[in-house]
């Protein structure tokens, strides 16, 4: 090894040894000719003191000049002694901070260019630089504590599950395309021009397969791939924790995963995880919260006040009552006063082009407790006293109101209550909480057919009770699912697969799969089910967003090493990027631009 410690384990019991540190110069500072430099590596930081010693003019004349040559991000290797730091010059912020080492020797490994930013440095540029000279960006302590955590996080979870009898099997990355709610990312082949691979989205298919084969408890870190539109919360390719279980029914996945994040929580977070964690139906969550994952650390939830508005004279209200419509609403307590008529005119505006609301209806409530509105004078006394009540008024309360589909109010007061829940400071940023949301809708109708399509995957069973409901009415029947939700993120979605061959091609039909189409994508799946399939389900966790709420980021992309932007571009190495004409030859392959 070039050196005998890294920079940051060096202590006060160090004190005389000899001792060898390498790393980059962070810091680099000249006080009378004395020279200080602070050496880092992952571990740490190390004070190093470059100082004349008349004894030795010559050896001493040649480390000073290159102590002299040192800049930042040069890599040097310094032979030294450790020594107490002085009185009153330790370092309280630093774990090395009582400790220097006076340089015996210094050799420069590797010169640095002038670094468009200073890892180190407190103010950071845009993200576009940082993913341009990621390199530099990874040596940031905050990204290297960010990716240990990622590594002790992973590490926990396989120990986890080595311990319960799950055994880690490598699913393919080269499968064939089986469309399941996102585009697949292609890959051609050579050998059978014309045919083309896709990388996987989920190790779906595989991981039923293996239950077939009798691997009754498998799990995988696996990498996943999807062609979508990017956000903050998104990549192209993503790893998640993928696990299943034969024998089981959708209660003992969760308590497993339940198992898991009591375990993560303790170690990981220091906080201790009661459980079972409490539970949401789908329709109570949509109903109380706008949303299937809502963020449960603070309440204002939505008020029904369609009763209200079919009686009360506001035409707006009545009108839509009356047509099938909802109108529902949030009490932003204590808000009244922050939000000037300017402010709730942007909201208004903000609702509209975001999510197709008519218009937002607004109250404030006053110190005698009547709501004060330029839309009040609408509304009987009686009728404003029963919204107050309804809502639950104090003096100084904003009530928020939207008047829509069902859909479209979810949505909207959604988006209110989690902008108000920030904006108002309503929970503790570091506070967790976690819960699991159950029996989801089977089926979704699809915007562009008209017809029906699998709210989760077209794998997932049905109730055991709404069976009957796949041919009498789809809509109400609900499906064996649940998502775990922490802090208002959807981090897991699983399911109880079908494991019978009849009702999957009946599920595959409602989904518009005839049996020829059917055959096609899934012949191999249908085929296996028809071979002792046991009953089983699992469940995959996202691995970037667990590691991203854990460690406080606001992007998955700060917590994976080489992320693509919202374009889906790899900025430091310029992919995707076009290949030459032999290469495209070889597949078989025109571009037409």
């Amino acid at each position: 090894m070039l050196r005998t410690h890294n920079c940051g384990e060096l202590r006060l019991e160090h004190a005389g040894q000899q001792v060898v540190v390498c790393g980059w110069v962070d810091t680099y500072r000249d006080h009378k000719g004395v020279l200080f430099v602070d050496l880092r590596d992952r571990y740490g930081k190390t004070q190093v003191v470059f100082s004349p010693n008349p004894e030795s003019p010559d050896q001493d004349g040649a480390l000073m000049e290159t102590a002299r040559s040192l800049r930042a991000e040069y890599v040097i290797r310094v032979k030294g002694i450790v020594e107490r730091r002085p009185a009153g010059t330790e370092n309280p912020k630093l774990a090395t901070g009582e400790i220097e080492v006076r340089a015996l020797e210094c050799e420069i490994l590797n010169r640095s260019l002038t670094p468009p930013f200073m890892p180190g440095a407190p103010d950071l540029p845009g993200e576009d630089v940082r993913l341009r000279y990621r390199y530099l960006d990874l040596r940031r302590p905050e990204m290297q504590r960010t990716l240990l955590l990622r590594h002790r996080m992973i590490k926990l979870m396989r120990d986890y599950f080595d311990a319960l009898g799950f055994i880690e099997v490598e699913t393919p990355m080269l499968g064939r395309s089986t469309p399941e709610g996102a585009r697949d990312y292609l890959v051609p082949s050579r050998v059978q021009r014309g045919s083309f691979y896709a990388l996987p989205q989920s190790p779906q298919l595989y991981k039923q397969i293996l239950m077939v084969a009798g691997y009754d408890r498998y799990v995988q870190i696996a990498r996943c791939f999807r062609d979508e539109d990017l956000r903050a919360d998104r990549q192209p390719e993503f790893t998640q924790l993928d696990l299943e279980m034969s024998f089981v029914q959708a209660d003992d996945v969760m308590a497993v995963v339940e198992g898991l994040m009591e375990r993560l929580f303790r170690e990981v977070l220091g906080i201790p995880l009661t459980l079972p964690l409490p539970r949401l139906t789908y329709d109570e969550a949509m109903q109380r919260f706008g949303h299937d994952a809502p963020d449960l650390r603070f309440g204002m939830e939505l008020i029904e006040v369609s009763d209200i508005a079919r009686e009360c004279g506001f035409r707006v209200f009545r009108e839509a009552a009356e047509n099938g419509q909802r109108v529902r609403g949030i009490n932003a307590s204590g808000a009244a006063a922050g939000y000037s008529r300017k402010n709730l005119d942007e909201l208004t505006e903000w609702l509209k082009q975001d999510f197709g609301v008519k218009g937002l209806v607004w109250f404030k409530t006053e110190a005698d407790g009547n709501l004060n509105s330029p839309t009040a004078k609408n509304f009987s006394e009686s009728h404003l006293q029963r919204i107050a009540e309804r809502l639950e008024a104090r003096p100084g309360d904003l009530l928020l109101f939207v008047a829509d589909a069902f859909e479209v109010t979810c949505r909207a007061l959604y988006a209110l209550r989690k902008r108000f829940g920030a904006e108002l400071r309503l929970y503790d940023p570091s506070a967790m909480h976690l819960s699991w949301i159950v029996e989801f809708p089977m089926f979704a109708v699809d915007e562009e057919t008209g017809g029906w399509t699998a709210m989760h995957h077209p794998f997932t069973s049905p109730r055991p009770q709404d069976r009957p409901l796949l041919r009498k009415d789809p809509a109400k029947c609900r499906a064996q699912a649940y998502d775990l939700v922490l802090n208002g993120s959807e981090v897991g979605g699983g399911t109880v697969r079908i494991h019978n061959q009849e009702l999957q091609q009946e599920v595959f039909q409602l989904i518009g799969l005839d049996p020829a189409q059917a055959k096609d994508r899934f012949g191999f799946l249908l085929e296996a089910l028809q071979y002792g399939a046991p009953p089983h389900g699992g469940i995959a966790l996202g691995v970037d967003r667990l590691v991203a709420i854990f460690s406080g980021a606001d992007s998955i992309r700060d917590c994976i090493a080489f992320p693509k932007t919202q374009r889906a571009v790899d900025l430091m190495t310029g992919a995707p990027g076009e290949v030459d004409a032999k290469q495209l030859r070889e597949l078989g392959i025109r571009i037409e631009k």
